[in-house]
């Protein structure tokens, strides 16, 4: 694996513009959240403007591509609308993209934005990490032993992400974070983004070998 850091530019302009419409979307959504007394995405706020500062450090110290972070921007956007759009009187969170499987199978409908969101999402935490751990392994370590190594690690970090949202629930009376089952199938559409993610480094890697 490589080991080695670019050390071009450090941001790019685009990277900024990107940095800046996240800003600005996310304290557009906090006001937004204030007025409203949405209490639960007001919590999500405040994340947000912790994993854009940590996106920045990462990205200072790895150098994200600019696609992968603006893929990440896009995401953060996607969770804002999630809370904040009503569709026909249903919550963006929980519209029905398209019906794949009732809840009486499931145990909840699939597939809602809710799900899209966690798929979404978790390609781009499996890419940050590939640009993060590609520095610590070694040269001659297997593809497929590296890959197994990031689906866990995006495992691991959707768990946090399920902490994230548990703990609204223990201090508000009403959130969208949803049951046991919502849980699990959110875990289980974050391996499934995980898996998208090695895809696409798969056929990277492919195409530049």
């Amino acid at each position: 694996m490589e080991k080695r850091v670019n050390r071009g530019e450090l941001v790019t302009k685009p990277q900024i513009l990107i940095l800046l419409f996240t800003i600005a979307y996310v304290i557009g959504f906090g006001i937004y959240y204030l007025i409203a007394k949405n209490y639960e995405f007001l919590w999500y706020v405040a994340i947000l403007f912790f994993l854009i500062a940590l996106v920045s450090f990462i990205h200072k110290k790895y150098r994200l591509t600019t696609g992968t972070i603006l893929g990440a921007s896009i995401w953060g956007l996607i969770h804002m609308m999630g809370g904040s759009i009503y569709i026909n009187g249903t919550k963006l969170y929980a519209f029905m993209i398209y019906p794949l499987v009732s809840a009486d199978i499931a145990g909840t409908d699939i597939f809602r934005y809710d799900q899209f969101a966690h798929f979404y999402c978790y390609i781009f935490v499996t890419l940050i990490l590939f640009y993060i751990f590609k520095h610590y392994i070694k040269e001659d370590t297997s593809w497929l032993a590296f890959s197994v190594l990031l689906v866990f690690a995006s495992i691991g970090i959707g768990a946090i992400n399920e902490i994230a949202e548990f703990i609204p629930v223990l201090f508000l009376e009403n959130t969208g974070v949803g049951d046991y089952f919502n849980t699990l199938w959110d875990i289980v559409f974050n391996t499934l983004g995980a898996l998208v993610g090695i895809f696409y480094l798969s056929m990277k890697r492919k195409i530049r070998n």
